[in-house]
């Protein structure tokens, strides 16, 4: 029983997994534009993720269902992509309209490649889990998933306020902005991840005396062989 209930918990973590990597390795964490009042106009959107911003002019000639923003950004245009230049020194580099972006942005990334960490050493855990007699490794399996789903939700509040500061900044063009699909692949991992590990830690517990007088301690734990 217990060895169906880890590897149906395995399945659910290797989703969690490959939304994360979803998340980290794509651009589309919120899309900004500016509002458009008239039609027949070249208006400049924007998607940005952990790792660049791209931004995109769209001639539009029809309203945007969406709203009085520029888009939808899968209209064709002319697309010009920047990298954030994370970790290096010197004068800021003239990717973005607000400096102070930049340092939300490596905040985020940052926390994501903890986040990363704990789910590679908590795949080792579990893994090692399956061969016989090694089910204590279930507990720190657990641990490490429900760390990684915590650093998780902390980038995603991260690049939340990213995304207000830059709305709400007047050195920017843009007033309009809605979370893409990079930013509910993130959600998804946390979700998956951090209930994961919470399964995880509950399974490694010791089963309930099944006499009054025998305790949890006496109990012989469950193989999951």
């Amino acid at each position: 029983m217990r060895k169906t209930k880890v590897k149906i918990t395995f399945l659910v973590i290797l989703v969690g997994i490959s939304s994360m990597l979803a998340a980290v390795v794509t651009d589309h964490w919120a899309v900004l534009s500016p509002r458009v009042e008239r039609l027949n106009i070249t208006c400049e959107a924007a998607h940005f993720g952990l790792w660049r911003l791209c931004k995109k002019s769209i001639f539009i000639v029809e309203e945007d269902p969406q709203g009085k923003g520029c888009g939808p950004i899968s209209l064709p245009g002319v697309k010009n992509c920047s990298y954030f230049k994370h970790f290096t020194s010197g004068e800021e580099a003239e990717v973005f309209e607000v400096k102070t972006q930049k340092e939300y942005n490596i905040s985020a990334a940052a926390i994501d490649i903890f986040s990363l960490a704990f789910m590679t050493l908590g795949s080792l855990c579990l893994l090692g889990a399956f061969g016989k007699g090694r089910d204590y490794l279930l507990r720190p399996a657990g641990m490490f998933f429900a760390f990684a789903g915590l650093c998780i939700v902390i980038s995603v509040e991260i690049m939340r306020q990213s995304v207000k500061r830059m709305i709400d900044s007047d050195e920017t063009i843009w007033i309009e902005y809605y979370y893409s699909w990079s930013f509910a692949c993130a959600c998804a991992a946390f979700t998956l991840l951090f209930l994961s590990g919470i399964s995880l830690l509950i399974i490694s517990m010791p089963h309930m005396p099944r006499n009054p007088w025998e305790t949890c301690m006496d109990a012989e734990p469950e193989p999951i062989d």
